[in-house]
């Protein structure tokens, strides 16, 4: 078994169309089964509905999408929470469509709340002697900030209204660890976490999500000029295929390389990407004490002695 291998489930849904679920059967199935989980999940949990922060993207379009029909309009609230002045035009289509799909929408401008936090925490923990050779790494710092932030307002709204939070990372982002701990990484339930980005695609073409969302770029909102592509190293269709080899075959590198005919170096550090933010995917741990089941995972911890 390849050490890129890791348990991830699609259940009985048939594979007709290569390594993905891109046929009409299967998406038909994959979307009754989100719709099913949600409904369950909100009624055991014994919520009011849901939360998802709409971006104005295919990844919570698609999932606000999945979740109006689960739980219907009035059980559906939609956030914009933009940060940045590039992001109205999208943050103007996610209130267009929580329109169009006749849910509740608030949009909350954070830009404040970041301004207060650059001026309070951030100035007090800057190390001594930083410099602007640092502006990528703080630009992520602060990209971090701002998704942290937007879950504390999705978790605030949530509480308020005795609901729970969608979150709206899809398998590609999950097995990059490309999402933000305890920000787009914190969620009750994701619904499309199970689909690669190429499903989500044809899953949100399948539900009718409108085109002009589907062929936006993909960006995380890190910052104003931030896209999946330039931070990955390459795009899903590039990324995808790589991933499903490597992880649900379990295949080597090299032979996932050859088989894909792409370059050696991109593969490299798509892998190495994968490996390193494994930490990101697990439970934090506990150093174990006295062969107590840890309740988050359901395995039993090591002796004490």
């Amino acid at each position: 078994m390849s050490a890129y291998s890791e348990t991830f489930v699609y259940s009985d849904v048939e594979r007709t169309n290569g390594p993905f679920h891109t046929d009409y059967r299967s998406l038909e199935t994959i979307r009754e089964r989100i719709v099913a989980d949600i409904r369950t999940r909100v009624a055991n949990a014994g919520a009011a509905g849901v939360v998802v922060a709409m971006s104005g993207g295919i990844d919570s379009t698609l999932t606000t999408a999945l979740a109006v029909e689960a739980l219907g309009t009035d059980r559906v609230l939609g956030l914009g929470l933009p940060c940045h002045k590039a992001e109205g035009a999208h943050v103007s289509d996610a209130r267009t469509i929580a329109e169009g799909m006749g849910i509740d929408f608030e949009e909350i401008q954070l830009r404040p709340l970041l301004e207060a936090f650059e001026g309070t925490v951030a100035s007090e923990l800057e190390p001594e002697g930083a410099s602007s050779e640092g502006a990528d790494e703080r630009a992520l710092e602060t990209g971090n900030v701002v998704a942290r932030l937007r879950m504390v307002t999705a978790y605030y709204a949530a509480n308020r209204g005795s609901r729970l939070v969608l979150g709206t990372a899809n398998r590609s982002e999950q097995l990059l660890g490309y999402f933000t701990k305890y920000g787009d990484g914190a969620a009750d339930a994701y619904p499309i976490g199970e689909c690669y980005k190429t499903e989500v695609r044809a899953l949100a073409k399948h539900v009718g999500i409108p085109r002009r969302i589907i062929g936006k770029e993909p960006t995380a909102g890190f910052w104003a000029t931030q896209t999946d592509a330039d931070e990955l190293g390459a795009q899903y269709d590039v990324i995808d295929p790589l991933l499903y080899r490597l992880v649900d075959e379990g295949l080597p590198l090299e032979e996932a390389v050859t088989d894909l005919r792409i370059d050696r170096e991109t593969a490299e550090e798509i892998a190495l990407r994968h490996e390193e933010t494994a930490h990101k995917r697990s439970t934090p741990p506990t150093p174990g004490i006295a062969w107590r089941t840890d309740e988050r995972s359901g395995e039993e911890s090591g002796s004490l002695e």
